[in-house]
């Protein structure tokens, strides 16, 4: 008959040594500090409530008044979108492989385009709107624009880190036997990558449509042009009808980019 087995202590997480207990302190000190400073407070919250709940009680039922010009203007929204993550995911290609390890010709051209994702991908789309009403004018182009940029951003990253994640094997099986940087790229990293880059292509897409009814506040054009007009105006019942066709069409958006996906992946 055998003995029962001595019971095992549960391992406990190591005690945190002076430099690390400090650093912990002073984050949940920035944390509390943070709450007080930014004027969060539940006397404030209780006067927002009740106008709150006016302004959602002035929303409904919904304005269909003017339904033609929102469809239409959801419409130049869905394309601006469209047509600015196409163009950013054609430009983030090159410049992802130049910022691969790997398939970077050089280790300065490498550093040059990671610093240039990173940087696109760091400022907001917002500001890029701002940037290019500025420089193209009010309308959908400046929107288009914005787009791409914050796009180039996004997808340039992922599609970098997939080209680097891929098995190494037939790219020197290919290089073996005198393939070109090209031959390598596009026989043996890209089919191999190419997965993660329609995944990042549709999340990229998604991610579009939600940003460019932001991008109308600004003069961008599209739906949120609209919906800033209807705020202005304290127009909250037709604001309604707008925030119910952004919903149907993000929410189509990504009924359709999860179906595509399912069915290539």
């Amino acid at each position: 008959m055998s003995l029962p087995s001595p019971a095992v202590a549960v391992p406990r997480w190591d005690r945190p040594n002076a430099l690390t207990f400090i650093l912990t302190v002073l984050a949940l000190a920035f944390l509390v500090w943070s709450f007080s400073n930014v004027g969060l407070s539940w006397e404030r919250m209780q006067r927002g409530f009740p106008a709150l709940g006016s302004i959602l009680d002035r929303m409904f039922p919904p304005d269909l008044e003017r339904l033609p010009q929102i469809l239409r203007s959801l419409l130049i929204t869905f394309q601006m979108a469209l047509v600015g993550c196409v163009l950013g995911l054609i430009l983030a290609f090159p410049l992802a492989i130049l910022a691969a390890d790997g398939l970077s010709p050089h280790p300065v051209i490498k550093q040059l385009a990671r610093g240039l994702i990173a940087f696109f991908r760091t400022v907001p789309d917002l500001v890029w709107a701002l940037l290019f009403v500025i420089a193209v004018g009010l309308g959908p182009a400046a929107g288009v624009m914005a787009i791409m940029v914050d796009k180039i951003g996004f997808a340039g990253r992922f599609f970098a880190e997939a080209m680097e994640e891929v098995d190494k094997g037939p790219q020197e099986a290919l290089a073996a036997i005198g393939a070109t940087r090209s031959g390598l790229i596009f026989s043996a990293v890209v089919p191999q990558a190419l997965p993660s880059f329609i995944a990042t292509s549709l999340f990229s897409l998604e991610k579009a449509v939600r940003g460019s009814v932001i991008l109308g506040l600004v003069g961008a054009g599209g739906i949120g042009v609209e919906l800033k007009v209807a705020f202005d105006l304290f127009d909250y019942d037709t604001a309604a009808t707008i925030i119910i066709a952004v919903f149907l069409l993000v929410v189509l958006v990504e009924q359709v980019s999860n179906r595509v996906r399912k069915r290539l992946l």
